[in-house]
This record gives structure tokens, sequence and C-alpha cells, in this order.
């Protein structure tokens, strides 16, 4: 709907907003002579790279690159769509947006719908705490909950009676209630939808209800059910407990996603106020957005059954594609038997918050769930585990993430190691973790010209000798491009190096693909060693005629050489055959 907000009353709205005004209302900020600073809102730190130009009207992190104006950091900290950050930056500063017609009906729509809503939130309440609703009060008790966790998330109760809610609604509010489904008119007459249940009013991002979860207290065939689809309410966009859980943590910096209405109040019950539970059986790629655009850590807490397994890896397939830099997600696998209502009673909040802590990384989830039931000791098997990894690797964007992840893959598959140091046990996992693979260095020939790119890397000091070197040589072409750009920019170190690559947009596509040719990164010492000896034509005369006696004295396989050192060895017999001719 931006596109119907006039252009010109957006920036007329801009120019009045005190961008520092705002921005303090909701973080703290320091004075920084014309400007002001503070720790990002959007991801941690412990130095301030957050800066406010209330003059420019914008924001910018240095840290991790969130930048924009009033607009985008009121949808980015509330979490509101367009429409709403500038409705609510219009009401601070007295302004009315003048939306047409058309979309004014769209509104005022949306509006009566959420309205009826509400209206059904505050009936279903008044029923829990009235004389119907005893037994319903009787199995919230049994579960944990106190009264005023049940008055947080607004729990309620939905009377037997099959039109209860109907009878009292007013008129203005029955054809609303019919057209989001909370009132069924599907035989030709209304009827309630939700009728002997507990009732979880889930809300939108602003506290508006826009559908219902139910769970029955009878013997109906289907446990839980939910409102259907309507113009307020899209399932797969909307995030169970986010309202609430945006209301006790003001800056969220991470999720724990769980399966149900009951876990998420449990949780809260005993002090973990970060659960929220997605709507439906998996969690598919717009609920995974809709979680990634409020943090950047987010953990997924699963039952240890087979069900739970299943959804772990069908959550883990949808956030694949959407992995990048800087995104931290984790799998929590509770015992079987257990889910987090039941086990955040019997072990204690700090107890679970443990497991919380101790949660498996995707990329260990990963390899561990691939490689249940393989012996890797067999290269039958370790065929098996790429053929079942290198498709969902696939799926990932060009990040440091999935390069790492693609190494580890290639490592576990190449049979160097022996990988498994204790008995398979397919299907089950000790104590969420696996016996961690032992790492064993692997020996890398690579390049000249390879090996000076990647000693800049780690010393761009060394660009000086390495553009004298390469202007000798045409075989230093790249890293020649690499050490004229750190001259150029007079990068010093490799912290400023890296800062550099980070801001300069032009340097980073242009050396992106420098070590996609790369499978494995030496150690520091032994590529700066490596250099040193390019770098210094002598020693590395030196290095080749000792290659060159180990060679003769079959210390050293020729053919365990790179193509270039055995052409070094070549021409350095053919020089020792001259001098001795002579």
């Amino acid at each position: 709907m931006s596109g119907l907000i006039p252009q010109p009353f957006v920036e007329n709205l801009l120019d009045r907003i005190d961008l520092a005004e705002l921005i303090g209302s909701r973080i703290t900020l320091k004075k920084a002579g014309a400007n002001y600073k503070a720790c990002c809102p959007f991801h941690d730190e412990k130095t301030p790279s957050f800066n406010v130009r209330p003059d420019k009207g914008f924001y910018h992190c240095f840290g991790c690159g969130a930048h924009g104006d009033a607009i985008s950091f009121v949808r980015e900290f509330d979490g509101l769509g367009f429409t709403e950050a500038v409705e609510e930056l219009a009401k601070r500063v007295g302004l009315e947006v003048p939306y047409d017609r058309a979309a004014k009906q769209e509104i005022q729509q949306a509006r009566t719908l959420t309205d009826a809503l509400d209206f059904a939130s505050r009936f279903y309440q008044s029923a829990l705490k009235g004389q119907q609703g005893r037994f319903a009060r009787d199995y919230l008790k049994d579960r944990g909950l106190d009264s005023a966790i049940i008055e947080r998330y607004q729990v309620g109760f939905a009377p037997g009676a099959g039109t209860a809610l109907f009878d009292a609604a007013s008129k203005d509010l029955k054809s609303p209630l019919i057209e989001t489904g909370t009132v069924s008119d599907r035989y030709g007459r209304p009827r309630d939808l939700f009728r002997n249940r507990v009732m979880f009013p889930i809300r939108n991002s602003r506290g508006r209800t826009v559908a219902f979860g139910g769970r029955t207290l009878g013997d109906d065939k289907a446990k839980y059910i939910n409102s259907p689809e309507s113009d307020v309410f899209h399932k797969s966009r909307e995030i169970y407990g986010l309202f609430e859980a945006k209301q006790a943590i003001r800056q969220l910096d991470k999720l724990l996603v769980v399966e149900g209405y009951l876990d998420v109040i449990a949780l809260a019950q005993h002090g973990i106020h970060y659960a929220v539970a997605t709507l439906g059986t998996a969690t598919n790629q717009d609920s995974m957005q809709a979680l990634l655009k409020q943090v950047r850590h987010i953990v997924f807490c699963f039952d240890g059954d087979q069900a739970g397994f299943r959804a772990a890896d069908k959550a883990m397939e949808n956030a694949l594609e959407l992995m990048a830099d800087g995104l931290h997600l984790q799998f929590l696998m509770l015992p079987e038997g257990e889910d987090p209502d039941t086990l955040v009673r019997k072990e204690g909040p700090d107890a679970f918050q443990q497991r919380i802590d101790s949660a498996t990384p995707l990329s260990r989830f990963l390899f561990d769930r691939q490689s249940e039931g393989l012996d890797l000791q067999l290269p039958e098997n370790r065929g098996e585990l790429r053929a079942r990894v290198e498709p969902l690797l696939n799926k990932m964007p060009r990040s440091t993430l999935r390069d790492a992840m693609w190494h580890e893959m290639l490592r576990l598959c190449g049979g160097r190691n022996q990988w498994q140091q204790r008995e398979q046990q397919p299907g089950r996992w000790r104590d969420q973790r696996r016996d961690r693979v032992s790492e064993e260095r692997i020996d890398v020939k690579l390049s000249k010209d390879s090996i000076l790119c990647l000693a800049l890397l780690e010393a761009p000091e060394l660009a000086t000798e390495v553009v004298e070197l390469a202007r000798s040589s045409r075989q230093f072409e790249q890293s020649r491009a690499f050490a004229d750009w750190v001259l150029a920019n007079s990068i010093a170190d490799r912290k400023a190096l890296t800062r550099a690559l980070a801001l300069d947009a032009a340097a980073r596509q242009r050396f992106f693909h420098l070590f996609d040719g790369i499978e494995h990164i030496p150690a520091r010492d032994k590529t700066l060693a490596n250099a040193r000896e390019i770098l210094a034509p002598e020693n590395e005369t030196k290095l080749i005629q000792r290659k060159l006696a180990m060679v003769r004295s079959g210390e050293i396989d020729l053919k365990s050489l790179s193509d270039d050192e055995r052409q070094a060895l070549k021409r350095q017999l053919t020089l020792n055959r001259a001098e001795d001719a002579t």
C-alpha cells in the first residue's frame, strides 16, 4: 500500500520528524558532536557503532550496515509495515495520512475486521472468568499457568453453545465475524467456529487480534484448530507470541521457536520471554522470513520424537536458502516424550536455559542428521554422505558459512581421518551433541600467485615487496592487482584490510573470487613462510636445491611434488649441469 501514500507527504513527514528524538525514545543515545552514537539495536555489540545524523535525516551502523531514515527505523525496530510506520510517525507529529478513497476503504475494512476479532477476544476472556469457564480455568491451573500470565496472553474460553459469540455480538460486528471465519455460515445459519475450547488470540505487531487458536476440552477429533485465513490473517506470516515477546523484551536479540501455544506461555511463565510459535505444521520460508525480520539469532526447539526430527529437518531445509553471513540458527531437540511445557516445569527455567545455550548450530545439525546410519570409514558411505549433503549446500547463497560447510563436507568425505571413534547409534542423539571430529591440517599445494594473495590477506604490509617482484614476472597478476589496491588505500594491517573490503563495494566485487579455487587454507605461519621464500629468490634457490637433494636421496617422491615444483627442479638441474660443464 506504500504506492497509495503520496510521495510529497512522505517527504514532508520525514522533514518534520526529529530523528534523534524518535530513536532516542527507543534506545539510549549519546551526543557525539553534531551527531549521536549508540550500541546498535539491530545486532549485538559492546562498542557503539550506530550513528544518528539528525541534520542529514539518516542513521548508519558501521557494524552490521543497518541504514535508513525515520520510516525504516520504525519498521525495523517495531516490526511494522510501511503503511503502519507512516501512520505511527504521522500520529507523532499530528498529521493525517492522505489516502485515496480506495485505500481508505481497504484500511477501514481491515480495522472493522480487527475490531470484530478484538471483541471476540474480550468475549472469550470474559467467558473464562465466568461460571461456564470453571473447567477451562481448572485445566489452565493444572498446566501451571497463573492469572497474570493468562491475562498477559489474553487466554480465553469459547463456550460450548453453538452461537454464544454470534449472539453476544452487536449487529455491525456479526458480518465481520463471519467474514473472518470466527463464525461460520457454511450451512446457511450462523454457528461459532470455536466451541468448548481454550482460546489463544493471535495478535499482530500492533497488538490487534487477527485470528485465534483453540484447544479442545472435550473429545473432539481435532485437538487444535485455527482460524481460517482472511484479509487480516495470513498464517505463514504471523508469529504467535511475538507481540508479547517484544513487550517483555524491548530489544529482542534472539527468538526460541517452539511448536505450541501452551509451550510459549509456559516458558514465559518461567521467565523465558522470547519463545514464539509459527502457525501450521512446519516452519516454511514465509515463516522463516517473518522471524528473520525480527532477529538474526533463532533457536528451533522440537520434541525429540520422529515427528519432531522431521519438523526440524523441514525447518533446516527451508532456512538454507535464506542463510547469509551474520545469521545464527540452532536446533534444540528435547528428550523423547518431553515438550517445552512439561520439561520447563519438571527441571526449572535455569536448566532449560542451559539447554537453549548449548543448542546445536545449523552446520553441525545438518552433518549429524545426514550422517546418521553411515559408517564413514567405508568409501561407499562417504559417497552416500556427499550425495545427501551436496544438494542441501547448493541451496545456500554464496557466503562464508556455505564455503566452510562445503569444506567440512569434503573433509568428511575424503577419508583422511578416522571420523567415527564411537559406536554408531542410528536415530539417537546423546546429550544434544556428538563427539567432534578431530581435525588434521592438510598440506596444501598452491600456485605462487595464490600464496602471495593469501599472504597479503594475512600481512598487507608485504604489498610493496609483492609489487616489486610482480614487475619482473607475469605469473603474479592476481597478487599484483591485490597489492596495488592495498597500497592505493594505504592499508597497513589485517584489521584495516577487512574494514576496507567491507566498506568498498567495488573492491569486494573485484576480489570476491580471488580464492575460489582453494579448497583448504594453509596455516598463517606456513602461508607467510612460503611467501617469504617467493619474495626472497636466493632463499627459494636454496629450497629448490634442498628438495633436489631429497629427491636424489629418495627422501621424497617426485610424484608428490606439484607441477610448479617439478618444473623448478628441472630448471635447477639444468643450471647445475651447465655450471658443472664450465
